[in-house]
């Protein structure tokens, strides 16, 4: 038994996607069972959140009575805050478990997670020196910005001793979790890139649809780190319709920007929806400002069969070839991108190929098999 651990966020996400497809992952390729043990902020008082984060989190006794219950050899966890914490991995080791921390974001040293405030990037936060966060007011408001603050100074160090191994879905995210001074023991450290549905069939999904009218799709959070507004930009400049697949506090500004140009915004939509909006897209966009850790909208786009241009940033230089990367924030730069990747030949076929190297659920099947059993290399 594999018990997986996660504390839901009040907007939900790529995050999400992912512990449900490792879970999908461990039962049909590993054959293992699973048990989520799952919270969410959402309804969280602001009180009780505080009291989790500051006191290391809550109802650990919870998670050791599911890991004696199912005899789990593995506790894989993703986001602990605000109401799990270090106690939760103390008290999965204490009943026998293996402790395994995926992070897929920066929230050892970062509030918010992404490096990301005042409207640009931030590494101002370092190591157990988490005041910026205060001082910008990186959080809601500044009583949790102080709860973030503290409980990440007082606890990281002892969260970390209670990993048995980290997961992290790219290389610039170990670097920059380096860079930010999260002291991880580099032999516990493994990269790996959370696998994907779309590719577990060799002959992969049906190819995107041809269409009279291709149109480019974003689908993101309608917030400043993603940098619709830059999409926007350059595909009116590209003369290419975009259809924007989200929601979020930038989608009033978005739409007066849009105002006179060919741009659909379709609000939030479900996975279905965006699968037949993939099918008839001739481009997906990634236009972010911040380090992405991966950017699995753009991975999925890519299983897709749906060529990709974006930002030269974070992990998505690793993903995203360079024909089809930009400056960040350039909208100039990126509608160059998009006209070179819709002239490229095959560039779908291409960006399925790319994808599958690091995403194909048997490669990533393998190599969480070998993190879980302790041999994985870094």
């Amino acid at each position: 038994m594999i018990v997986f651990l996660h504390n839901r966020y009040r907007t939900t996400g790529g995050e999400e996607r992912v512990v449900e497809d490792l879970r999908w992952l461990v039962r049909e390729r590993l054959g293992e069972p699973t048990e989520l043990l799952a919270r969410d902020s959402v309804g969280l008082s602001r009180a009780r959140a505080a009291a989790g984060l500051l006191y290391g989190g809550l109802g650990a006794g919870q998670i050791a009575e599911a890991v004696e219950r199912g005899k789990a050899r593995v506790l894989h966890a993703h986001n602990l805050h605000p109401t799990l914490g270090w106690r939760a991995l103390a008290a999965a080791r204490a009943a026998g478990a293996r402790t395994v921390l995926h992070l897929h974001q920066y929230r050892l040293v970062c509030a918010v997670g992404v490096c990301f405030t005042d409207g640009e990037q931030c590494t101002r936060c370092h190591g157990r020196n988490t005041l910026p966060g205060v001082l910008h007011n990186c959080r809601a408001n500044r009583a949790e910005a102080v709860s973030y603050a503290a409980a990440l100074s007082l606890w990281q160090r002892r969260l970390i001793d209670q990993v048995d191994a980290f997961i992290v879905p790219s290389v610039f995210a170990r670097e920059r979790l380096r860079a930010l001074g999260a002291k991880l023991p580099e032999q516990r450290v493994h990269v790996l890139a959370p696998p994907l549905r779309a590719l577990a069939h060799a002959d992969g999904s049906e190819p995107p649809a041809s269409s009279d009218h291709p149109y480019a799709l974003i689908a993101a959070r309608l917030s400043p780190e993603k940098g619709v507004d830059v999409a926007i930009t350059a595909c009116r400049i590209a003369g290419i319709p975009l259809i924007v697949a989200g929601e979020g506090p930038q989608l009033e500004q978005l739409r007066r920007q849009a105002a006179g140009s060919d741009v659909r915004f379709l609000g939030r939509v479900d996975e279905p929806q965006l699968e037949r909006l993939r099918r008839g897209a001739a481009i997906a966009l990634a236009p972010s400002r911040s380090a992405e850790t991966f950017g699995i909208a753009a991975a999925e786009a890519m299983a897709a069969g749906v060529p990709v241009a974006g930002s030269d940033i974070g992990a998505l230089a690793e993903l995203i070839d360079s024909d089809g990367l930009a400056p960040p924030g350039d909208g100039a730069a990126l509608a160059d991108a998009i006209k070179r990747v819709l002239a490229a030949s095959g560039a779908g076929e291409a960006a399925r190929a790319r994808v599958a190297r690091l995403c194909a659920p048997d490669r990533v099947a393998s190599e969480l098999a070998a993190v879980y059993a302790g041999r994985a290399s870094t």
